[in-house]
């Protein structure tokens, strides 16, 4: 349940493709599993110029084309003695043309993640559901295009056209 004192954080989450439909993921030395590039969006930027700072600051790529929102979420981060943190997720499409299948990057900007290195490599998201990804990041991989539920195919679970609504859904 959503409390007064509860912090909500803007957050932009980058799922950056290459032609063959491989998805950007990286580790790094204070993360346990997978992640995209992402982080909060500042005061005074869209959620969209956010994914393009993030992108550049995490991965050290900048030329991008064909960006495009696939979703957002409000996901619950942790309880705290205050109220609860919740991080509103903004999840972003962008090709990327990068012909390097693994590189290292130094982070940039100003976040707690200034001058860690994050080691980047491709996925394929179909391989995604073998993988644990932090924070949830993976919950919209199935909205890129290419996967069996990308765009303009719909999910797996939803109920065909004229039928009753699933179970637990309003109408």
């Amino acid at each position: 349940m959503i409390d007064r004192g509860d912090t909500f954080v803007q957050k932009s989450c980058v799922y950056a493709t290459r032609a063959d439909g491989a998805v950007l993921v990286f580790e790094g030395p204070s993360h346990e599993t997978l992640q995209v590039p992402k982080g909060t969006v500042d005061p005074g930027e869209t959620a969209r110029e956010a994914a393009f700072r993030e992108l550049a600051e995490e991965s050290g790529v900048g030329a991008v084309s064909d960006i495009r929102q696939l979703a957002s979420d409000c996901w619950h981060r942790r309880a705290t003695a205050d109220g609860d943190r919740w991080y509103v997720r903004h999840f972003f499409q962008v090709t990327i043309h990068e012909p390097r299948e693994r590189w290292d990057h130094e982070v940039t900007g100003s976040g707690a993640e200034v001058g860690e290195t994050f080691s980047f490599r491709w996925l394929q998201p179909e391989r995604a559901a073998d993988q644990r990804f932090a924070l949830d990041l993976d919950d919209y991989l199935h909205l890129l295009p290419g996967t069996r539920t990308g765009a303009g195919e719909a999910p797996l679970d939803a109920p065909t056209p004229g039928t009753e609504a699933a179970p637990g859904h309003a109408d």
